[in-house]
């Protein structure tokens, strides 16, 4: 009964608004998590209808000696009238609590089916109506999966696999040569596009999917330093790194805003990723959709969206504070303005000028979906990037800060060929026609040929 237990606190720290499905599954017992993790869903599919018989059964009045807590009441008769072998617990009071009022709940159960004319069990499910394409990035072409896909026309070596496409079980993704990642959530690292040799930060590295694709892009060269403050988390980010054989990214357990920019060790940084905490609106098929009860206070989630907005504003001010950063992408899987337009439009008169908007013409300028122009000015607006699922995406927004000062007096070029500039759909302003040393502002000296810039590095991302 123990495992049912906390399977039900899980759904009362849900209710209480303590985190997300998969972050309160992720502090359960990891020999029970998948098990916890079915039931708790499941359960939450079919929230409405079973507290509904619960309700005209008055089975917690009935037996409010034993069952003292509504989510423990919602689990039992879940698997009471849904799973196949029923209550999963040794004998005791509190399933017999349950098992008591059997024939009464099977009954209401079938009742309220012919009442919503549902046909199946299935049909009185809660079900996410939103759905997306499947991708993943490789570092080539190959017959390790005879699976149906498509070329993605955006983002280099991405693979497009129709929807509920399962790789999980096949070699090539257990031997880390591909890693699945929406769309959307490619345009990131495509965007800040470091070249090889480069050194990057990425401020919120778990759980790794955009880590690793900044290493493919750069060749598995130079340095990624990614930070994740969470130890479980980091422990993630260590596995994927490590699984996707990257051998220039240096993982820290730190929060990133309590690096101090001025440290020599980041003298050299000059291109940062920034995909903090958000709200998670844009995501299809996200969890927390179950947890959705029409009931939610307004003004909690405005004041939600106010503390997340402070934040990410906060950490975008903290990456301009790099000396010899040139390059800044900013990314969220939300929809709504306030986590994107109004932070981009607030950290740009936080920088006094100091920063500015690379324009469309160098971020991804095929892609037709770009920012909210009643949000912010018109021109601006189509620097940015929107993502929505009629695009076969997740909700997601990409903002590209790039630095004035000093910015058109840099006469130091460097070649970049074709195909990297067009496979990221970007090329940094900088990095111009021609075959010239290059000096930092740092007094860091590199110089590269295009024999050195190969295309894709030969990892995946």
């Amino acid at each position: 009964m123990n495992f049912y237990y906390e399977s039900a606190k899980i759904i009362d720290q849900l209710d209480a608004k303590q985190g997300s499905i998969q972050s309160c599954l992720a502090n359960m017992d990891v020999k029970q998590r998948k098990r916890a993790a079915a039931l708790v869903i499941e359960t939450l599919k079919y929230r409405a209808p079973l507290n509904e018989i619960i309700h005209t059964t008055s089975l917690m009045s009935i037996e409010k000696r034993y069952l003292k807590s509504p989510s423990l009441a919602l689990i039992l008769t879940h698997d009471l009238l849904l799973a196949k072998g029923g209550i999963q617990a040794k004998d005791g009071p509190v399933k017999q609590a349950v098992l008591r009022h059997k024939t009464r709940l099977q009954a209401e159960w079938v009742k309220l089916k012919i009442k919503r004319g549902a046909k199946s069990d299935m049909e009185m499910a809660q079900e996410d109506e939103r759905e997306a394409q499947g991708y993943t990035q490789v570092k080539g072409i190959s017959e390790t999966s005879l699976k149906e896909f498509h070329i993605d026309e955006h983002i280099q070596n991405l693979l497009v696999f129709p929807p509920k496409t399962s790789l999980l079980a096949d070699a090539a993704y257990e031997g880390g040569m591909v890693i699945l990642q929406d769309k959307a959530s490619c345009f990131s690292a495509a965007i800040l596009a470091p070249l090889p040799g480069s050194v990057v930060i990425d401020a919120t590295a778990a759980p790794g999917n955009k880590t690793t694709h900044l290493s493919a892009l750069m060749n598995n060269t130079g340095r990624v330093i990614a930070f994740e403050k969470d130890k479980r988390r980091f422990a993630t980010l260590e596995k994927m790194v490590s699984k996707a054989g990257c051998k220039n990214v240096e993982t820290n357990c730190q929060d990133f805003l309590q690096v101090q920019p001025s440290d020599s060790a980041f003298s050299q940084v000059t291109h940062i990723l920034l995909d903090p905490s958000c709200s998670g609106s844009g995501i299809v098929g996200r969890l927390d959709y179950l947890l959705e009860n029409g009931e939610d206070d307004e003004s909690e989630k405005e004041e939600r969206l106010k503390k997340l907005s402070i934040f990410q504003r906060q950490i975008i001010e903290h990456a301009m504070q790099f000396p010899s950063v040139i390059k800044i992408v900013y990314s969220t899987c939300s929809i709504h303005p306030e986590e994107n337009e109004h932070v981009v439009r607030d950290a740009l008169v936080a920088s006094g000028g100091r920063f500015e908007l690379v324009p469309r013409s160098e971020v991804l300028p095929a892609w037709l979906r770009r920012g909210l122009d009643t949000e912010f000015r018109a021109h601006e607006a189509q620097s940015l990037i929107r993502c929505s699922p009629e695009d076969g995406t997740n909700g997601f927004f990409v903002a590209c800060f790039r630095r004035t000062q000093g910015r058109r007096k840099r006469k130091d070029v460097i070649s970049v060929p074709d195909e990297v500039i067009s496979g990221c759909g970007i090329a940094e302003d900088a990095y111009n026609k021609g075959k010239r040393k290059r000096r930092r502002k740092r007094g860091v000296e590199s110089e590269q040929s295009e024999d050195e810039v190969e295309e894709w590095g030969g990892i995946l991302s």
